[in-house]
């Protein structure tokens, strides 16, 4: 497993931090070699530079910044296996409160992104079989409240998934996603601060997940790596949900006792 990418190229977005960042790392760590992709052009140069990838930098939401990803992957290396899609923003609202712009800018980083750097990467992924794997959420299949359009564009990615996985699964392209719970990522903390009591909400947060915590993005970089290798061979149109159990209990359900617990 150590170098099950060895020979293989993965273009990264969303590497500059977080999970994306824990994906470029991995896969580096495991012989592939990169192309990452993202708008912070400071903390993606360190991504680069710890991984020895080739650094994009520039908005997803800009075709041309996915026109010249894609164009650095067939210069440098003249083929792409891995395409790993993590680029994603958070944004609040309710229907009432969610602008148009606001719906916009969410739909076309989280979800128009990931269709056309996935249209333009097919051709290179059906000469190479390869595999993509896209960052949805649990919010894909659940919803917190005031976050109208961002569970609409993680749905909507699983149904992409799908979908992609149907049309392309003739060529031996596997389309996948995951849908993690909490992950402790910049994103979260930002989040967090954002509350007027920061600590109580990040024990809310960690309690929430059956297994008492949150995820380090290097545990959902691994749920990644296992989709895009060969060990997922038979796996398409999945969804993997990384949640810590998040998605399990049922709302409303009595918490058990201490005495229960430790029984």
């Amino acid at each position: 497993m150590t170098q099950e990418f060895d020979g293989k190229v993965a273009l990264v977005t969303g590497a500059a931090m977080g999970i994306g960042a824990a994906v470029a790392e991995l896969l580096a760590e495991r012989g592939a070699k990169l192309v990452l992709v993202d708008r912070d052009a400071g903390a993606l140069a360190e991504i680069a530079g710890r991984t020895g990838g080739e650094a994009v930098a520039g908005d997803l939401a800009d075709r041309a910044t996915l026109e010249a990803a894609i164009a650095r992957v067939k210069e440098r290396f003249g083929r792409l296996d891995v395409l790993s899609n993590n680029a994603g923003i958070q944004r609040y609202g309710t229907l009432e409160t969610t602008t148009d712009a606001l719906w916009d800018e969410v739909f076309d980083v989280n979800l128009k992104a990931i269709f056309r750097l996935s249209g333009l990467a097919i051709p290179l992924l059906r000469e190479t079989r390869g595999a993509i794997v896209n960052m949805a959420s649990v919010q894909g299949l659940a919803s917190q409240a005031n976050v109208v359009a961002y569970t609409a564009a993680k749905h909507a990615l699983i149904g992409l998934t799908r979908a992609a996985a149907v049309d392309h699964a003739h060529e031996g392209i596997r389309v996948n996603a995951v849908a993690p719970g909490s992950v402790d990522t910049p994103m979260l903390r930002k989040t967090i601060t954002m509350a007027d009591d920061p600590a109580a909400l990040s024990a809310i947060i960690d309690g929430m997940h059956p297994l008492g915590r949150r995820a380090a993005a290097r545990e959902i970089a691994e749920v990644v790596a296992f989709l895009a290798s060969d060990r997922a061979s038979f796996v398409t149109g999945a969804v993997y949900v990384a949640d810590g159990g998040l998605t399990i209990p049922l709302g409303g359900a009595p918490k058990p006792s201490e005495t229960e617990r430790k029984a």
